[in-house]
């Protein structure tokens, strides 16, 4: 049982907190330089703190010593109420273990019979050849990179015409100005030269044939002796003829 505030205690804190307050009132109006009104004020404000303080410590119900309860500890009253009510669901648990149970077995005894894989009377359109496609497969680089070489449109394409014959280098050391021939610019002209072509005599003894592979092999120019009409043009001007293109490139209006 805890200590019972009395009126005795309550009215002995207002005593005291009231002559404290008295006492600091003449203290500060008498002997400082507060005026009356703060001198009232701050001894009220001190009362009443001291009041609260000695009122809380002394007229406050306190636990007795017997009831206090160390941190953790359990009354056997709660203990065995606690086990009362632990075993209630514990024995609700047991209860429904079985028929929990029950239905989880259904499924796994339903599952054991194994239904014949369906087979179609007559094989699928297509299935033949899908199956016969069937294989491990893995991933080949090197398998991979000669299978798109293999597949390459300039490999696989049969090369078409004949290369024309040519010269390892011009003769007497001069080459024909190619660049006469419409068509043919400095670049080009270069490109000539490597496979072997320096003279105008020898573009206009090309054939069809001759025509086709050049065509074929001008390599960012594909095309170009058929659609500039390379041959007429180089006929021409190994006869000593010119035309109006050369002209221009002799005068250096083109170049």
């Amino acid at each position: 049982m805890g200590r019972e505030p009395t009126i005795s205690c309550q009215f002995a804190t207002v005593l005291l907190a009231a002559g404290a307050g008295l006492f600091i009132f003449i203290f500060l109006f008498a002997f400082s330089d507060f005026a009356f009104i703060a001198s009232v004020f701050v001894a009220g404000i001190a009362a009443a703190i001291l009041w609260a303080l000695v009122a809380w410590l002394f007229c406050t119900d306190l636990p007795a010593l017997g009831d206090a309860k160390a941190p953790g500890s359990v009354n056997a009253g709660d203990a065995k109420g606690a086990e009362s009510s632990d075993a209630a669901p514990t024995a609700a648990a047991a209860a429904a273990a079985p028929a929990a149970s029950a239905p989880a077995a259904a499924p796994a005894a339903a599952a054991e019979p194994t239904a014949p894989a369906v087979k179609p009377s007559k094989s699928l359109p297509g299935e033949e050849e899908l199956a016969s496609k069937k294989g491990d497969w893995k991933y080949d680089a090197d398998a991979k990179a000669d299978a798109a070489h293999a597949q390459s449109p300039a490999e696989s394409a049969p090369e078409e015409g004949r290369r024309p014959e040519g010269l390892t280098e011009a003769r007497g050391g001069l080459a024909d100005d190619l660049k006469k021939i419409k068509g043919i610019g400095p670049k080009l002209e270069k490109l000539c030269n490597t496979l072997g072509f320096y003279h105008f005599d020898q573009i206009a003894a090309w054939g069809s044939e001759e025509v086709a592979w050049v065509d074929q092999n001008l390599e960012g120019f594909k095309g170009r002796v058929t659609r500039d009409n390379w041959v007429e043009q180089a006929k021409l001007l190994a006869s000593g003829g010119e035309t109006a293109f050369s002209k221009k490139v002799d005068e250096g209006d083109v170049y």
